[in-house]
């Protein structure tokens, strides 16, 4: 736990990326199945996460953020994105895939698929669209704590215009919207805010023991 929190203390929201210096495969991998590991509401994962890796697609997602430079720069970006809306066909797909994993008898999870379905389908369309967003940022974290575990940076960004990225990667036909992205590779040494000291609120402000 000790090297855990030196790797949260280490990692920040880089600012400025070495652009020569790429993630490794076997890195990269890593990555991906901690962001498959994650926890999110029923185990239902409802999000694609996009890795962009090709240039002239980055550049073009560039002015859609603001002109940051993480967007370019960074070894990889990756773009979270949440299914627009959630219908039966998501759970029942999620109850084949456990009942499969699980080795169980079809039909097993039926009761549970039927507690999701009433609690998940009567939302409205737009209490669909918030909740499946807030699963992204569950992976994101995962993402997050793994990075700082293998000295990887990354920068979450919720600075983008989210229209603009679902055009340009073609998410509305998909059902889907990009909800948070993250830049991920490794710090420049000419970031200056890496040397800044990490500024967080202290045990006694954040914590409240009932």
């Amino acid at each position: 736990m000790n090297t855990f929190l030196e790797n949260q203390n280490w990692r920040y929201a880089t600012k400025k990326y070495d652009a020569s210096k790429k993630i490794t495969t076997e890195d990269l991998n890593t990555l991906k199945e901690a962001i498959r590991l994650s926890s999110s509401s029923y185990g239902l994962q409802l999000y694609k996460v996009f890795i962009v890796d090709n240039p002239e697609l980055r550049a073009q997602l560039q002015p859609a953020a603001w002109g940051q430079t993480q967007i370019t720069e960074a070894s990889h970006l990756f773009v979270f994105a949440n299914q627009t809306t959630v219908d039966a066909e998501d759970i029942e797909g999620y109850l084949k895939n456990a009942e499969q994993t699980r080795s169980l008898p079809e039909g097993t999870l039926n009761g549970y698929g039927d507690f999701m379905k009433g609690s998940l389908l009567n939302l409205p369309e737009d209490a669909k669209k918030v909740w499946t967003a807030k699963q992204t940022y569950l992976a994101l974290a995962n993402l997050l704590n793994a990075a700082a575990e293998l000295k990887i940076d990354a920068t979450p960004m919720e600075g983008f215009d989210p229209a603009q990225f679902n055009a340009i990667l073609g998410l509305d036909k998909l059902n889907l919207n990009a909800a948070v992205v993250a830049a991920v590779g490794y710090r420049h040494e000419e970031d200056d805010t890496q040397h800044y000291k990490k500024v967080r609120k202290s045990n006694e402000d954040l914590f409240i023991t009932l």
